[in-house]
């Protein structure tokens, strides 16, 4: 994953970086006064959106699991964790961050079978995490929260965090049949229960928060899993489901290239005619540079992965999700290799769904065609280098997927 060092911020006393008229620490400040100060004891009635939080700070199988909900009620609290509602909206990176930040992260320590057992925290924490409406809760801290805002490269941001001493759930708690269906159903594997809530419709982030909460799987093997960790999990598995979907669709025709943008992640995405193979670079380009970017890059062929993507980490699968998202709508498959460059209006790392949506953009953009791939590389190149002032040759040369490309065809000795 691409990390992206910002500029200082114009307030001399902020030794942190920014980006255009947002800054990181001025949003922790505001977030923190805006917030805390709603709080005169370490209590209060609020509104889950609802959202919980996995930590996996602790040493496993120890977790911090938390209940998030601004400090007061809300009727529209379900936007400080919408994310569909914060792209559709074109919400800025400074909105985002407030929403998130406005958020009181009520924890408490336990063991990650302890879902298993008659928990009463946790089937509190279990009731909220599946619910689909936002949750009212009161709920009673045992000191006032801390100032610890965290942006992660992963998760969504976080705002101050205390330890729980007591919760109430105030409000009934919508659960979709559906839903239901596979929490009850402690025959069926976890894998299962997510696939077959996502062909009916339901979106990766509340998948992830389900499967993170430990409500779906085998009865014997559920457990809490690290928020981190659902996130990817769930990207990987609906990718994996997808693949197996697409492997026998016919090719693309001719070679298409896409183009996406998102909070400063400019995405070129390249498809071949070919069986579905996949790579994904990733550098982080400023306005002055000196020619030499570093990257990140990922591959795999049409066998698929054995192991984690580590240079491009959880960013690789959600963008892999994004492209077979694509072939399968259309019926299609291709090779597919993708250009990440990040500027500076990425001010601070907001997660994953960033660069999922980045990808989602591209893919719903206008195609342009080629009739072979030299010349959609070439037009690519000078694209690249017009708009980055970066020679791609210098990513094409470590590319698997691109060497792949270039090595003749044994069907093309028989035309």
């Amino acid at each position: 994953m691409v990390f992206v060092p910002i500029q200082n911020c114009e307030n001399k006393h902020h030794r942190i970086y920014y980006s255009g008229n947002f800054c990181p620490i001025c949003a922790k400040a505001e977030s923190y006064y805006s917030t805390v100060k709603k709080l005169d004891k370490e209590s209060f009635y609020g509104s889950s959106p609802p959202s919980i939080f996995i930590g996996s700070r602790l040493e496993y199988p120890k977790v911090n699991v938390g209940i998030l909900s601004p400090p007061e009620h809300d009727d529209n609290a379900s936007v400080y964790n919408d994310i569909n509602y914060w792209v559709n909206n074109n919400l800025s990176i400074g909105q985002i961050v407030n929403f998130r930040t406005s958020l009181i992260n009520s924890r408490f320590k336990t063991n990650v079978f302890e879902v298993r057992k008659n928990n009463r925290l946790i089937e509190i924490v279990k009731e909220i995490g599946i619910a689909s409406k936002q949750v009212d809760v009161e709920i009673e801290l045992k000191k006032k929260p801390s100032l610890r805002t965290k942006f992660d490269d992963i998760s969504l941001p976080m705002g101050p965090s205390a330890g729980i001493k007591k919760v109430e759930i105030t409000s009934n708690v919508k659960i979709d049949p559906r839903v239901d269906k596979v929490i009850e159903d402690k025959d069926l594997k976890a894998v299962e229960a997510i696939n077959y809530l996502y062909e009916k419709g339901f979106n990766e982030h509340f998948l992830q928060q389900l499967l993170s909460v430990g409500s779906v799987g085998l009865g014997k093997n559920r457990k809490l899993v690290p928020t981190r960790n659902s996130i990817t999990a769930i990207d990987d598995q609906l990718g994996k489901k997808l693949i197996n979907g697409i492997k026998y669709n016919e090719r693309i025709e001719k070679c298409e290239l896409y183009y996406g943008e998102y909070f400063g992640n400019h995405y070129y995405v390249l498809l071949f005619p070919d069986n579905f193979n996949y790579e994904l670079f990733e550098a982080y380009a400023p306005k002055n540079h000196s020619g030499i970017l570093n990257f990140n890059n990922d591959y795999e062929s049409y066998n698929g992965r054995t192991k984690y993507a580590e240079n491009c980490v959880g960013g690789y699968y959600t963008v892999r999700l994004a492209i077979l998202e694509h072939f399968n709508k259309i019926k299609r498959k291709a090779s597919a290799l993708i250009f990440r460059f990040v500027t500076e209006e990425y001010a601070v790392p907001l997660g994953v769904f960033v660069t999922r949506e980045s990808a989602r953009k591209a893919m719903n953009n206008n195609i342009i065609n080629f009739e072979n791939k030299e010349l959609m590389i070439t037009y690519v190149k000078d694209i690249i280098m017009r708009k980055f002032r970066y020679n791609v040759d210098l990513m094409l040369k470590n590319s698997l997927l691109w060497e792949e490309l270039r090595q003749p065809k044994l069907s093309s000795f028989f035309d």
